[in-house]
Parts: structure tokens; sequence; C-alpha cells
């Protein structure tokens, strides 16, 4: 992002052919006041300050997926978008994934999307595999079949598998946040913050094999998916709603290029982990031999979010503390702070593109939450 830009971002992006000397910085890439859906783009919709672009992912042909979770209010008509990046300002213009019914709040709980944070565009198998919390905003706990991971075809949207999670998941005190998905063995990894049942949240990571059908929950209140203790929510030098702290466990998940390595973060929390998915993926693996397994690679740096893996390995998490992106080798098991910038609010999701490219959302999401962001002066 070049000095002097306004904090107005959707998202940023980073090349990453820059020298290990030479810090690349942020670059606006798109600008948003406010979201749209199906219309020519003059005025945003009504309710756009309760539909923040969180998730950001591309297909192979560069069209450009968005998530916009229905955590705030159940009242938008979709949680998951096709963006129109022929506009690079105004309301972002965004059409229903898979379609306007199949994202309805009232439709089927089990088939129909109600609220997506995290997904993952699958190049190699043209699918895009979208994890649905289940509950919207108003609501104590997700209806009965809703907790999902939904699997479309990209091309048709035709929804091919949609894998129940209710009994890995608590209907009322999970927050499932994010999945990586191994794309060769068709196996997927979500993180369970268990944001809505805190102070003691329920956290764990769901293992979920599409050609099986099935999913799994290991690691379950294990202290490396934790909220850690004593460890606060900063950003921008200030605490996250003072009074009432943001107790979010388990948040990034990441795999690497083979598959065989999955890496997680906690948002309240310091340190990097990460475990061998034969594990993982292997039901007869005791519990105590999983928890065993998992390493400590170190803190970073701060308060952290969304964890994406480059072809070569290399990790990059976003920083929300210090309002950017860090980097971490695990060859040289070295982490570094690659890009910041104080414009950059919450940065979300990072996501690399068909050019190689990494691209970051800064959602804000932290400022719609406590409430502090007005209608018409919503940034995306």
């Amino acid at each position: 992002m070049k000095p002097g830009l306004l904090p107005w971002l959707a998202a940023a992006s980073i090349a990453l052919t820059a020298t290990a000397h030479a810090q690349p910085a942020f670059e606006r890439w798109r600008a948003y006041t406010g979201v749209t859906w199906d219309t020519d783009g003059a005025a945003p919709f009504a309710g756009s300050v309760t539909a923040p672009i969180a998730g950001l992912h591309f297909d192979a042909a560069g069209q450009a997926y968005v998530s916009t979770p229905r955590v705030l209010s159940a009242g938008s008509p979709a949680t998951l978008s096709r963006l129109d990046t022929s506009r690079t300002e105004g309301p972002a213009r965004l059409t229903a994934f898979p379609s306007t019914p199949g994202n309805d709040v009232a439709a089927d709980p089990a088939t129909s999307l109600r609220s997506v944070l995290g997904f993952h565009v699958d190049h190699r198998n043209g699918w895009l595999w979208a994890l649905d919390m289940g509950w919207v905003a108003g609501e104590k706990e997700a209806p009965a079949g809703a907790q999902k991971l939904a699997v479309f075809d990209l091309r048709t949207g035709r929804l091919l598998k949609h894998i129940g999670l209710d009994g890995v998941a608590d209907r009322a005190g999970s927050f499932l946040n994010d999945v990586v998905v191994d794309e060769v063995r068709r196996v997927a990894y979500v993180s369970d913050s268990g944001l809505r049942s805190a102070p003691d949240n329920q956290v764990g990571i769901l293992v979920i094999d599409y050609a099986k059908g099935t999913a799994r929950r290991v690691l379950d209140g294990h202290r490396s998916v934790q909220v850690e203790p004593g460890v606060k929510v900063t950003v921008r030098g200030a605490e996250v709603w003072p009074g009432n702290p943001l107790r979010l466990g388990i948040n990034g998940i990441g795999l690497s290029p083979d598959g065989e390595t999955l890496y997680w973060t906690v948002t309240t929390g310091t340190r990097l982990h990460a475990l061998p998915t034969r594990l993982l993926r292997d039901a007869k693996v005791p519990a105590a031999t999983l928890a065993a397994a998992v390493r400590d690679l170190g803190a970073v740096g701060g308060n952290t979010d969304g964890i994406v893996t480059d072809a070569r390995g290399r990790l990059y998490i976003t920083d929300v503390t210090r309002n950017g992106i860090a980097a971490f080798d695990p060859k040289a098991k070295r982490l570094s702070l690659v890009a910041n910038d104080d414009g950059v609010h919450w940065p979300d999701t990072p996501t690399i593109g068909p050019g190689g490219d990494l691209y970051v959302t800064a959602s804000g999401l932290n400022d719609h939450f406590a409430g502090t962001v007005r209608a018409g002066s919503e940034r995306y």
C-alpha cells in the first residue's frame, strides 16, 4: 500500500517477487464503499454495514469470490458471492454463488448457505468448498443440519456434496472459522474457534474426508488451539473491545504444498503450531499421540487471523496487531514482517492470485463487531 492512501481499501496486493532485502509495500487493489447485489452498483445495499467482506479467493481464470458472513445481521441477500472486479471503487458488486435461492436463510438449512466465513477455491478439481457456520445473527444456536461443509462445482454451481458437522461441532458454542483443503486427497481441515462459548472456548480441529463423507474432531480443547492465557488482542496499539476482550481460539489454518503438514495460529495468542497430517488422517491414532506430536514453531510477533501457503511452502499470516503480513519460512525456521501499514484495518484473509501476487482483505471486522462503523461509512 502506497503512503498517503486513505484507509478504505477492500483488498491489498503484494508482489511476492521482491528480493529478500526489499520489503514489499501494500498496494491498493480494490476499494469499496459498501456492498450491493445484482444491481447497477449505483447505491450500496441498505444493510452493507453489517455485511463486511471477509474472505477472498480466486479461481484459475481469475474470477474472485468473497464471503460476507451473516454474523452481524441475517438480512444480506447472500453470504457467498462472485465479485465483479471490473469496478475498482464504489459499492462492491456481488452476485450470489451458487445462486440467490442457494443462499436463502429460510431454505433447508442442510443445503442452503446460511453464514460462510471461510471457504476454499479448489483449482485441481474445479470445486468450491464452503464452510457454513450454520447460525446467523439473532440465533442462539444453529438449526439442526445447518453446520456443514458444502462442495460445489465452480462452473455450474451444482452442489456436489454436503457433509454435516453437527456431530463434531456444537450448535450453540462452535465458531467454524476457516478451512484449508488437500486437493489431491480431497481432505479438508477446519478451525473451530469456539468464540460463541467464550471464555471457555469449545475449540478444536475438524478433519473432513470428501470421499467417505465423514468428519472427525481432533485436538478438542488442546492448549495449542485454545486462547492463550494472559494474551490480549491489540490493533494499532489499542486493545480490541476493552472490558469485553476478544477471546478467539484457533483461526488461521494452512497446509504445506505436499499436504503433509498442517499449520495454525490462535488469534488470542502468539504462537504458530504444526502437525503432520498423516496422523490427522488416521482415525486410529490416539488423541494423546496427536497431542504429543504438535510442534510449537515459535512466536509470530502479534495477533493473527488468516494463513496462506505459497508453492514453495512459505506461510503468509495476516498480522492484525501490526496491520500487515508476516511470513514464515519452515526451512529456515525464520519469521519476518514483510509489509504493514496503519491504513490496513484488520487484515483478514490472505490468498494468492493466479498471477502469483498475494491479496489480503482488510475487513475491519473488529470495528464491525463492536458496532462502531456507522451506515454510510463502511469501507471494504
